[in-house]
C-alpha cells in the first residue's frame, strides 16, 4: 500500500488532492460527480452526437442486458448532455460521453435515455468542437 499523506500527494498532481478531499469530505464540484443531480428522461431523437462512436459490442450486450432487466436497469449511469440555448432560443442538446450506453439504448429502440443536463454556453461547446462550431440558432 502506498502512503496517500498531502506531502506525497502532490509529488503525485496536486488535483488528486482536491479530488479525493472533495470525495472524503462529501462536496462535489461538478454536476457530473453530485449524486443528487437531477436525472431527466431525455427523448434519444433530440440529442446531438457529432463523432461517430468507437463501441465495444460485448461491452453494448452487457449493457443491453443490465437495460432489460427491470431490476437492474437503474444500475446503468445516466449520460451527461450539455444544454445549449441558441443565440434565437432554440435549445441544442450535445452528447459526446456514453457511447456505449447510447448505443445499447438505440439497439434496444429504446425512446428516451437516463441523462444530467448541464446548462452550457456556446464557448463550452466550442472547446469540443473548435472551428466546427455551428451557429446555432
Amino acid at each position: 500500500m502506498f502512503n496517500l499523506s498531502r506531502a506525497n500527494i502532490f509529488k503525485i498532481n496536486p488535483y488528486f488532492v482536491v479530488s479525493i478531499r472533495n470525495k472524503m469530505e462529501g462536496t462535489f464540484t461538478s454536476i457530473h460527480s453530485r449524486p443528487e443531480a437531477e436525472v431527466h428522461d431525455v427523448p434519444m431523437n433530440v440529442l446531438i452526437r457529432p463523432f461517430p462512436p468507437s463501441v465495444d459490442n460485448e461491452k453494448v450486450r452487457s449493457l443491453m442486458e443490465t437495460l432489460n432487466n427491470p431490476e437492474t436497469e437503474n444500475l446503468v449511469p445516466p449520460v451527461d448532455i450539455l444544454w445549449i440555448k441558441g443565440r434565437n432560443g432554440g435549445d441544442y442538446y450535445y452528447s459526446f460521453g456514453g457511447c456505449h450506453r447510447y448505443a445499447a439504448h438505440q439497439r434496444l429502440g429504446k425512446t428516451t435515455i437516463k441523462a444530467k443536463i448541464v446548462q452550457s454556453t456556446i464557448t463550452d461547446l466550442r472547446s469540443y468542437l473548435g472551428n466546427s462550431t455551428p451557429d446555432l440558432k
